[in-house]
């Protein structure tokens, strides 16, 4: 990661990261910590909360994880409230929990289609409004992280798109209500990230994977730690003065529209 944040940047303060086990929410949750921050883990599996606490724990960080699926919203709700009885008040909170497959819409069950809603968009505001009476004060900050379908219009995403355009919805609207309070509330948007479970099964062959990254304006797959750096900024006294933001953090994917992601979708619908 990039040294452009001072240590302890986020000292005495509390992270709660729906998702907070899987591929890239992990990633945030551990920069977080090496910053100060003490972390509340939500996810459906007590164990790899577990794993992913003990984790950031052996780096130095404080960590803990709490069970709950954020379709769930009474569940979600007692894991909010369970992590703000042991690590106090709310100060940042990452929604990150999310799903996808490729699948055209003539043959995607109506079942398949709403797990993908249910998961990211009925999650994302179950996660807002179950941490929201733990995030009710000046300095609190939102991030949700959503993703170029909901801008970019692109075959065989159809649940994807319905379902991030509704997050980034969701982020203005919070932005609007919750700003009179001192929160804060914006949306990450990454675009293609290397070694991430969305882009194995949206690219599965390498020959696929080139082609998406040779057609991007970087001609590169994004890291992790560059989506966690752009959340911890979001989350950050650098960004106090930004509410309502939808930032893609893509190498300019939203730029040439879904034509390179298309040819990689239409190979993997196959």
């Amino acid at each position: 990661m990039s040294d452009v944040f001072r240590q302890g940047l986020f000292a005495g303060k509390t992270a709660v990261i729906t998702g907070g086990s899987g591929s890239i929410n992990f990633v945030i949750a551990r920069k977080f910590a090496q910053y100060g921050a003490k972390l509340g883990l939500i996810g459906r599996r007590q164990e790899r909360l577990d794993a992913a606490a003990v984790e950031i724990r052996k780096d130095g960080g404080s960590a803990m994880g709490a069970a709950a699926d954020v379709r769930d919203y009474e569940a979600l709700d007692a894991a909010c409230k369970k992590i703000a009885g042991e690590l106090g008040q709310f100060d940042i909170l990452v929604c990150g929990a999310a799903g996808n497959f490729p699948a055209a819409a003539a043959k995607m069950s109506a079942h398949g289609f709403k797990s993908v809603i249910d998961i990211d968009l009925l999650g994302t505001f179950n996660s807002a409004r179950a941490a929201f009476e733990h995030l009710r004060k000046p300095g609190a900050a939102v991030i949700n992280i959503s993703a170029p379908q909901a801008s970019v219009p692109m075959a065989y995403q159809s649940h994807v798109c319905a379902g991030k355009a509704g997050v980034d919805m969701i982020t203005r609207t919070l932005a609007i209500e919750w700003g009179p309070l001192g929160i804060r509330v914006n949306s990450v948007v990454p675009g293609p990230i290397a070694d991430t479970e969305g882009m194995n099964r949206l690219t599965p062959t390498s020959e696929m994977a080139a082609a998406l990254a040779n057609a991007l304006p970087l001609q590169r797959y994004g890291k992790k730690e560059e989506i966690a750096e752009l959340t911890m900024f979001l989350a950050s006294d650098a960004a106090k003065y930004i509410t309502g933001a939808v930032v893609p953090c893509d190498g300019g994917s939203c730029l040439v529209g879904s034509g390179a992601w298309m040819q990689a979708l239409a190979g993997a619908v196959r």
